[in-house]
């Protein structure tokens, strides 16, 4: 039985750290799983009421590993701590079994009463270094916390959460199966490519209202409009080779502005050095010059965030406003 958990602790070993070469390695080198090893005659102290005995055997394995556990918490199956210095895990914690935990993760009470009082981690859970998950909050089973992240809601099954306080990131509404990148998002910059996603809708549509009323006599359309609307149904022909979409569809037309003979457009990159910002500020430069006579092009270049998967998913809806 002993030896039986032994081989699955070192199985589990392999399974999440590619840094394990070897089981001599694992057996004398890894201080997670020697905590692991200490907490369980820790907690079998401590279930028959050697509370003292128990809490020295946690000491002395805090004094060897840099990790303390609470004799009192539960600890499942092919737990995996990597690294692992600075963990704590409080008394009345409760991990499952498959869990992750690296270094500096905290699993912290809020009461002062001798009630439940810390988090418990369900099933196959992903602690990231640095990660406090603090009261008697429920992680769900096959969630991810991210480094730093300081947790005080209970989390659903298999969301993402990230920053302090920490929000949920991820997965998005409707989405289904595991995520392919393993990129922790951002949620304050998926709220701003939200706003910035509307006003572009928005400016779409009001582009579309002034076109459909009709302008005659000296309400006609200013010469600058015209010109305006014949630049960008012109950049219509500039795809941009990532996604296989117009840039303006894309949204990546920020304005235009026609003044006489020149005209100056701003679009939007999600950086700077974007490697096809040369390429799409050739072809918007091309693409414009000669219309409604502009011979001066100047492309500006702008650096903001933005959600190129969900302009990939609504392809051709700006089209349907």
């Amino acid at each position: 039985m002993v030896f039986d958990r032994i081989r699955e602790d070192i199985s589990a070993i392999y399974g999440k750290d590619p840094a394990a070469r070897s089981t001599l390695e694992i057996l004398f080198c890894y201080p997670g799983l020697h905590a692991l090893w200490f907490h369980r005659r820790a907690r079998w102290l401590f279930v028959h009421n050697l509370k003292f005995w128990a809490r020295l055997v946690s000491h002395i394995s805090r004094f060897l590993t840099g990790i303390e556990i609470h004799p009192g918490a539960m600890i499942g199956r092919r737990v995996v701590i990597d690294h692992g210095m600075g963990i704590v895990i409080g008394e009345t914690a409760e991990v499952g079994n498959d869990v992750l935990i690296y270094m500096g993760v905290v699993l912290g009470g809020t009461a002062l009463e001798n009630v439940k009082r810390h988090p418990t981690i369900e099933d196959g859970v992903i602690l990231g270094s640095g990660a406090i998950v603090l009261g008697p909050i429920v992680i769900g089973k096959g969630a991810k916390v991210g480094a730093g992240s300081v947790v005080v809601r209970s989390v659903p099954p298999g969301a993402t959460v990230v920053g302090v306080p920490g929000r949920i990131a991820g997965p998005e509404p409707g989405s289904r199966g595991e995520q392919t990148e393993e990129v922790m998002p951002d949620p304050m910059l998926r709220v701003i490519s939200r706003l910035l996603d509307r006003q572009n809708q928005l400016e779409e549509r009001l582009r579309t209202i002034e076109q459909a009323r009709p302008h005659t006599g000296p309400d006609a359309l200013p010469q600058e409009v015209v010109c305006e609307n014949e630049i960008r149904k012109a950049l219509k022909d500039v795809i941009d080779p990532e996604v296989g979409i117009d840039i303006v569809d894309l949204g990546l037309i920020k304005e235009i502005r026609v003044t006489g003979n020149r005209v100056e457009i701003d679009m939007v990159l999600t950086c700077k050095t974007c490697p096809l910002s040369d390429h799409l500020s050739d072809q918007v430069r091309r693409k414009a010059q000669g219309v409604c006579g502009i011979d001066q092009v100047t492309v500006n270049v702008l650096d903001e965030p933005w959600n190129w998967d969900r302009f990939v998913k609504q392809r051709g809806s700006l089209r349907q406003i």
